[in-house]
């Protein structure tokens, strides 16, 4: 049951299991988000060999970041435009928050949202071709491990929204288990290079949080969802600098 709330959280693809979860559900299904982040990673490995057969690498590189947006709603990438869109404005947190919480989108927000898809797609054709195939399969497994790690280890802004209910279930078990799925995930496939991937994501992420925190006193769902969008590209970088020392991966 908590991996299809995952799956519902994480994806627009309909899932078999309909019915509502209590508060303690939500928070438990974090565990699962690098399981649902496997899946996503699968899909873009598979579509960029099939679009690879007979289509050139620039237009399959935007074709791919086309895919994950439309299999996740835009959800992250929404919260990534309305953090933006509270970054911009100079007042109180209360001010910051409210902002966020508006349908309505900024001048910020979408100055920020199309740098990000640029930033995507510049990281995507810098990858070393040998490398290619791991980082698109880590790439949504450790950017959904970065919102369970968010979601651990800082606190929230408000109480109230998806964001906080998916907090108060939340302990160091579902972030252990998080943990080690993604690391084993990270060495099978780059081996020893998968722990340096991971130990220099983290120390990213927690400056990051770090930062938002500062910013709105806390985290909240939108939050959450830039970290995830955020940690993509992160990742991505990574990866190209993985290739620059030398790493290497047994999947092409």
């Amino acid at each position: 049951m908590r991996f299809w709330i995952a799956w519902q959280l994480l994806t627009i693809i309909p899932s078999p299991y309909q019915r509502g979860c209590g508060l303690e559900n939500l928070g438990k299904s974090v565990s699962f988000f690098p399981v649902v982040g496997l899946f996503l990673g699968m899909v873009l490995f598979g579509f960029d060999y099939l679009l690879g057969l007979f289509l050139p690498l620039v237009l399959v590189n935007i074709l791919l970041i086309v895919i994950l947006i439309i299999l996740t709603g835009a959800l992250h990438m929404d919260g990534f435009i309305d953090t933006c869109d509270g970054f911009a404005l100079r007042s109180s947190n209360p001010d910051r928050l409210k902002v966020m919480s508006d349908s309505r989108v900024g001048g910020f927000g979408v100055v920020g949202g199309c740098c990000l898809i640029a930033v995507k797609f510049a990281a995507l054709v810098a990858l070393p071709m040998e490398l290619r195939g791991s980082a698109l399969i880590l790439m949504p497994i450790l950017s959904r491990w970065g919102m369970v790690y968010a979601i651990s280890a800082f606190p929230s802004a408000k109480e109230e929204g998806m964001g906080w209910a998916v907090k108060q279930g939340v302990s160091w078990i579902e972030l252990s288990i998080a943990t080690v799925f993604s690391l084993l995930a990270a060495l099978g496939l780059l081996k020893w290079w998968g722990a340096m991937l991971m130990a220099a994501l983290c120390l990213i992420l927690f400056l990051f949080s770090k930062y938002l925190c500062s910013r709105f006193a806390g985290l909240t769902g939108d939050n959450y969802g830039a970290i995830s969008e955020f940690a993509e590209v992160v990742v991505l970088i990574l990866m190209f600098v993985l290739g620059e020392l030398g790493g290497t991966s047994w999947l092409l």
